[in-house]
């Protein structure tokens, strides 16, 4: 019997996913520290397009409207800002991180 652990050994679970609704983080989003600690995980992932998905949760969690007002777009250029694959100028994605109150709670950023 050979002991050694092989991935192709394991059984392929196929789910059924009908009727299943996604995960929305917005949902959870719902104080200062919840925020904090989500978008930190998200910064120290690494990952562009992972960041930009937690950005525009955290935009739905605040309110789309509340959020262009304070960037000073429209509802339909922050979904595009919040878009994967988005080119964003450096001084809109500050202005967005300012309204969702990510560089007003930096400090909490840093220590999650």
């Amino acid at each position: 019997m050979n002991d050694k652990f092989n991935p192709e050994d394991m059984p392929v679970l196929n789910l059924n996913t009908t009727g299943r609704t996604r995960y929305e983080a917005s949902r959870f989003l719902d104080n200062p520290e919840a925020i904090a600690a989500y978008l930190s995980g998200n910064i120290k992932a690494g990952d562009t397009e992972n960041l930009i998905h937690a950005l525009a949760e955290v935009t739905k969690a605040k309110g789309a409207n509340n959020v262009a007002k304070e960037v000073e777009v429209n509802r339909e250029s922050l979904y595009k800002v919040l878009k994967s694959g988005a080119k964003t100028r450096f001084e809109t994605t500050r202005k967005l991180m300012t309204a969702i109150g990510v560089l007003n709670h930096s400090d909490k950023l840093l220590r999650c």
